[in-house]
């Protein structure tokens, strides 16, 4: 549990009340660490606040139902399930436009911080503990709504398959349904980690005819070449125009996965000044403020922002889930350390120093 702002998690026991009217009771398997987390347990992300502390960080988990509320008709006990960090209510104005990766459930509930009630099923010693995104998947229980809720298939493992709640949705569905890149396309990944791994596999599906990645550290070159990846560039004040030189005046698409905005400034560099695509997928700093001049963009280039890879929740996660059993999306080379709950700090470090792609943390 997070305490206070930049300060370690703490492992205690909280109390977590049944679930009422279309509410799931889930036992967490496995989560992972994702960037996102560290960002939250900030302070200065504005979904988490110091108000909103104490909470239970995590969004990328997978368990088991053990209990649903009234009225709950999309999974049953048993159903084995990824928790949605961007629900899917499937009837709002929001899912019906296809934008559904921005349920409007998520704006009474202040983006998953209590439940659609106005009020928390943690408690401390009776007072409340917020949750985060509907998931606190760092918790071994959760209760979060139905909507927040996709089935999957259960002959998979919830070490592997929890990736699915985040970086491999994310990486994935910005390529596909986001940007939708098409067959011959030139793409460049700005950062190989836990989602630019990821971006690499959906241009690779969607057919990409080079692909490049951009990273500072020259380990993860191997394995994103296997991914999908033609072409490496180490990470330096010249990779905007190493990229212009290989695409012979910009890539179509240029994918930004580290969240820093020195680094969004040059995916929006490297990609053709005429007809380049930039999605902006990495959550920055809330002091981290990206700048450019007008005239960088009148010839028409085009900027997307992507939440959860633009995907349909309980659509997309079985599908990438059935993608992976099927061999046509990896993850297993991504999961690079496993950890009990009580070291979950030291996946956080490894994160930090880049010596992991994916810690996941297993009860």
């Amino acid at each position: 549990m997070a305490f206070a702002p930049n300060q370690p998690l703490v492992v205690t026991d909280v109390d977590l009340a049944g679930p009422t009217h279309g509410e799931v009771l889930i036992e967490i398997k496995a989560s992972g660490i994702c960037h996102t987390d560290q960002v939250a347990m900030s302070g200065e992300f504005p979904i988490f606040p110091p108000e909103k502390f104490p909470f239970i960080p995590g969004h990328e988990g997978a368990g088991i139902v053990v209990d649903v509320g009234p009225g709950v008709t999309r999974v049953a006990v048993g159903d084995h399930v990824v928790p949605l960090y961007a629900p899917h209510c499937g009837t709002c104005g929001e899912c019906l436009s296809g934008k559904g990766h921005y349920c409007e459930i998520e704006t009474p509930t202040e983006f998953g911080t209590v439940m659609t009630d106005g009020t928390t099923r943690f408690t401390l010693d009776g007072n409340p503990v917020y949750h985060a995104l509907f998931c606190s998947t760092f918790a071994n229980f959760i209760v979060t709504p139905e909507a927040a809720v996709a089935k999957i298939r259960n002959d998979v493992p919830f070490d592997k398959v929890c990736y699915v709640g985040c970086g491999v949705t994310t990486g994935v569905g910005a390529v596909l349904n986001e940007a939708k890149v098409e067959p011959g396309a030139t793409v460049a990944v700005f950062g190989l980690g836990g989602i630019g791994f990821n971006v690499i596999q959906g241009a690779r599906i969607a057919g990409a005819g080079r692909i490049i990645g951009i990273d500072i550290n020259p380990r993860r070159e191997s394995l994103a070449r296997r991914y999908g990846m033609t072409d490496f560039i180490a990470a330096t004040e010249t990779a905007v125009e190493a990229v212009r030189d290989l695409t012979g005046g910009g890539a179509d698409y240029c994918f930004e996965a580290v969240g820093k905005s020195s680094v969004m400034l040059q995916a929006i560099r490297a990609a053709h000044p005429a007809r380049g695509h930039v999605v902006l997928i990495g959550a920055a700093a809330a002091d981290d403020f990206l700048t450019i001049h007008p005239s960088e963009l009148v010839l028409g280039p085009t900027i997307h922002g992507t939440n959860f890879g633009s995907a349909v929740g309980p659509r997309d996660v079985p599908k990438y889930v059935d993608w992976y059993a099927e061999g046509r999306l990896f993850i297993d080379e991504m999961i690079t350390h496993t950890l009990p709950l009580e070291q979950i700090n030291k996946g956080f470090d490894l994160m930090r120093t880049g010596e992991s792609i994916r810690s996941v943390v297993i009860f």
